[in-house]
């Protein structure tokens, strides 16, 4: 195969190498009526592979044979120019052949037809060529920048992988190549039209120069020969220019499909067997007009009118056969089939039973804000904060399934999280969300409403006060930002319900690549991948990033002998990450803090129980309302200074705390005094006292 393709190479090569040798070596007329009927075939091929083709890239080589095939003919007009003007009006049988049938032994009406033909060409065909190249080839480059982010947008989502999306980058990259080329080459065949106009003069002007100046030949023989020689080598030049024109237009104007050209137009033109009957009576009324042909009219409408009936009486001989009405076939037969056929297959029932681990429900009057094919920006924006959370956390958010529920009222919208309902929103398209952070000088006009992430009194206001907001200090959100606000507070909140340990051994391997001894001494030698789950798990429900893979690995290296615990390895965990955990809370230098009173701590400890699976706390209920009682009070007194609550207490405590306080309210952020940053100065602003 490498030899036969090495010397196709060198054919097309010499091949090329001749062509150019044409312009300036004369050929004998029999070479010529070889070449002649050489272009005239690849012209033919040419055009029948236009036809066939399913895409244009499929015949990506085009532009380039049309350069090839445009310096051919202009090769031999040049050489058959000559051998006109040199044998007094004779360039081989195959231009005679041409002339002699064209012209019919009437001079005027050959020339005339001749001169239609060469117009046509020019006018109609290659200039509408043209234009259509020139624009497709605007309108790809155009789409480039937005069929990108569409590929990016899938290979986030998870839709595709890397292999497919490089694929698909790569086809984009040849359409515009492809595209830009034809523009491009279009020009050549202009050009090469505009050539033969003025080689056509060339010959009959300069034939009769030499027929009368150089032959002594009489005006009328003149003129009847080197007529009938420039007609004849007109037309063998501009029959091929013409299917190649006509093949130009056909690639260009071709549309997506999965099937070639001669398919689709058998398929879509009998498709639709109303438009047929309408045609047939169209043309019976014609054959009605005094002095019509009748004959040949109503031959063409009797035809068409059987065509429509054999045509719709297939389609609903179909549809009855499967129990079906003709309405019905075209929408419910295949589908039915189609999923019957699928679920033969036990094993694709399956599939089924998975649930996502994300999932957005979105009404009908919001699906044009988050589907991407109306122009919705959603996929671009979950993308972002994909991007933006695991520079925040080390973890990448999985795939969001976004799906329409006709359940939902039009402007709202749900979050799942692994197939059950989280949190609900609803949201005016039309309006945007003007947030009152506390600083607004004052009250505007708008829609009394709750935003969904934070729960602040909000208004929704139209579109001409969004300045006098923004002016009275309100802050102004889009629909879509309120949407993407809540979607990111949902998902940092149940993050470590969808940390998956297939997402653990990505992880790993990702921290491999900077520090593989790490990896491979603890894990799974020390740890094993569901102990390093839970471990990471609870440092997400907190809040903790965990981008510092190589830092919680050395640390569970250190106390993974020692204890099997998670919790316990957590706590070691989180010492170990204070200045990360501190940066979270402080501000300005300054931990604001509500401490927990001797006498609670003391109370934890001693209701500490030893279990089979680890410790718990076995507190009283009564102490512990005493306990929530107490904090919530020391909260509400310091809640115009501190919007976040920050319970401080003991190493040992913390933990217990934590999962106490979560009962009541899981907002309460616990820390240990091992956890604070010795840089920063804490100031407490209560004590919790029983």
């Amino acid at each position: 195969m490498g030899r036969i393709a090495r010397a196709a190479n060198n054919l097309i090569a010499i091949f090329v190498v001749v062509i150019i040798l044409m312009l300036v070596v004369p050929l004998p007329p029999g070479m010529l009526d070889f070449m002649f009927m050489l272009s005239l075939t690849v012209s033919f091929v040419i055009l029948l592979m236009t036809m066939y083709i399913k895409e244009t890239l499929d015949f990506s080589i085009f532009p380039s044979l049309m350069l090839i095939t445009t310096l051919l003919r202009l090769s031999l007009n040049v050489s058959s120019t000559r051998s006109i003007l040199e044998n007094y009006g004779y360039a081989g049988e195959l231009i005679k052949t041409f002339g002699n049938f064209v012209i019919g032994g009437n001079v005027a009406i050959g020339f005339v037809v001749f001169a239609i033909i060469v117009f046509v060409n020019f006018l109609v065909i290659t200039k509408g060529a043209e234009r259509v190249a020139e624009v497709a080839a605007r309108f790809t480059l155009d789409a480039m920048p937005g069929k990108q982010m569409a590929i990016d947008a899938d290979l986030n989502s998870g839709l595709i992988d890397e292999q497919e999306a490089k694929e698909r980058r790569q086809k984009i990259q040849r359409e515009a190549d492809f595209y830009g080329a034809m523009d491009g080459a279009t020009k050549f065949v202009k050009g090469d039209a505009i050539a033969s106009i003025v080689i056509t003069i060339v010959n009959f002007v300069g034939g009769l120069i030499v027929g009368m100046v150089s032959g002594g030949m009489a005006f009328g023989e003149v003129l009847s020969v080197y007529t009938l020689a420039t007609v004849g080598d007109g037309l063998v030049s501009q029959i091929p220019a013409l299917l190649i024109a006509t093949a130009t237009g056909m690639i260009v104007t071709r549309a997506s499909s999965n099937d070639n050209l001669i398919s689709n137009v058998a398929r879509q033109m009998s498709g639709q067997p109303i438009a047929l009957f309408i045609a047939a009576g169209a043309v019976a009324t014609v054959g009605i007009i005094p002095g019509a042909p009748k004959f040949q009219i109503f031959t063409i409408a009797a035809v068409l009118a059987a065509l429509a009936f054999i045509l719709n009486r297939t389609r609903t001989q179909a549809a009855l056969a499967e129990g079906l009405d003709q309405a019905d076939e075209d929408d419910l037969l295949p589908e039915m089939l189609n999923e019957a056929s699928y679920y033969k297959n036990i094993d694709n029932v399956y599939g089924l039973l998975g649930v996502d681990p994300i999932t957005m429900e979105f009404g009908y009057s919001l699906i044009p804000h988050v589907d991407e094919s109306s122009g919705g920006s959603f996929i671009d924006r979950i993308i972002m904060f994909r991007k933006q959370f695991a520079t925040d956390y080390g973890v990448v958010v999985p795939t969001v399934q976004m799906l329409d529920n006709g359940m939902l009222n039009p402007n709202q919208y749900a979050i799942k999280i692994k197939g059950e309902e989280v949190a609900r929103g609803e949201v005016l398209v039309d309006y945007y969300l003007a947030m009152d952070p506390g600083t607004a000088i004052e009250e505007i006009e708008g829609i009394d409403t709750v935003e969904p992430a934070y729960g602040i009194p909000s208004k929704w206001i139209t579109e001409d006060l969004r300045e006098t907001a923004e002016v009275y200090g309100y802050t102004v959100i889009d629909p879509l930002s309120v949407i993407i606000t809540h979607m990111s507070e949902i998902v940092k909140r149940y993050i470590h319900e969808v940390l998956t340990r297939q997402d653990i051994t990505t992880l790993l391997e990702n921290t491999a690549k900077q520090n593989p001894a790490i990896v491979a001494d603890v894990v799974p030698g020390i740890i094993g991948i569901s102990d390093l789950q839970k471990v990471l798990c609870n440092l997400l429900k907190e809040g903790v990033p965990i981008k510092d893979m190589e830092t919680i690995l050395e640390t569970l290296g250190d106390y993974g002998l020692t204890t099997k615990d998670p919790d316990l390895l957590t706590e070691y965990v989180r010492q170990r990450l204070k200045r990360t955990i501190t940066r979270q809370y402080v501000s300005g230098n300054v931990l604001k803090v509500i401490t927990v009173d001797q006498d609670i701590e003391q109370a934890v400890m001693g209701s500490i129980k030893k279990g089979e699976h680890g410790t718990y706390m076995a507190m009283e209920p009564d102490m512990i309302q005493k306990i929530v009682g107490s904090l919530i009070e020391d909260m509400n007194a310091i809640k115009d200074i501190v919007p976040v609550p920050i319970v401080l207490t003991s190493p040992i405590v913390r933990i217990y705390l934590k999962k106490m306080l979560d009962q009541f309210n899981p907002n309460i952020i616990v820390l240990s005094f091992s956890e604070i940053d010795p840089t920063i100065q804490i100031q407490s602003l209560a004590n919790v006292q029983i």
